[in-house]
């Protein structure tokens, strides 16, 4: 926290879209990810994967919780952790190439989730355009989650 002032929801608002605090406040994927065109539980839901705070099954046994398993909830291959599971996945990357198919982009795989989101951009479009564009990578990563929670729940 920062020594003398009081949080609010309006001061993280600020920091984020104008970055009035330091720089381990706030850097530009959030900032992007704030603007981007999406529902705001998508937009909550992405920005907590960002900061690797969602509850897979490994923060979940990381914070001392017991789970029956560490396996993803989708292939079963790997530990549910969110780089795993929005990057490394099978079923995620089936899911990311035919998005970046459907628009003619060779599909580059990225080793973290914050540079994937950062070059998930379009060179040929504007800036509201691509901030429609973000909102799909959020919504993406959202319906990732969703079917996981679906798998795990069920």
């Amino acid at each position: 926290m920062w020594e003398g002032e009081d949080f609010s929801i309006k001061f993280a608002y600020d920091c984020v879209l104008n970055s009035t605090c330091d720089n381990n406040c706030v850097n530009l994927p959030f900032k992007q990810l704030w603007m981007a065109k999406a529902f705001p539980n998508v937009l909550t839901a992405t920005w907590r994967t960002l900061l690797n705070r969602l509850p897979t099954r490994e923060n979940l046994s990381r914070r001392g919780v017991l789970v029956n398993t560490l396996s993803c909830a989708l292939c079963q291959d790997w530990a549910d952790s969110s780089q795993h599971l929005f990057l490394e996945c099978k079923y995620a990357h089936m899911v990311w190439s035919n998005c970046y198919r459907s628009i003619g982009i060779l599909f580059v795989q990225h080793k973290d989730l914050r540079s994937h989101f950062e070059s998930f951009f379009l060179d040929h479009v504007n800036s509201k355009q691509n901030l429609v564009w973000k909102g799909v990578w959020a919504t993406i990563v959202w319906s990732i989650w969703e079917q996981r929670n679906r798998i795990v729940f069920k």
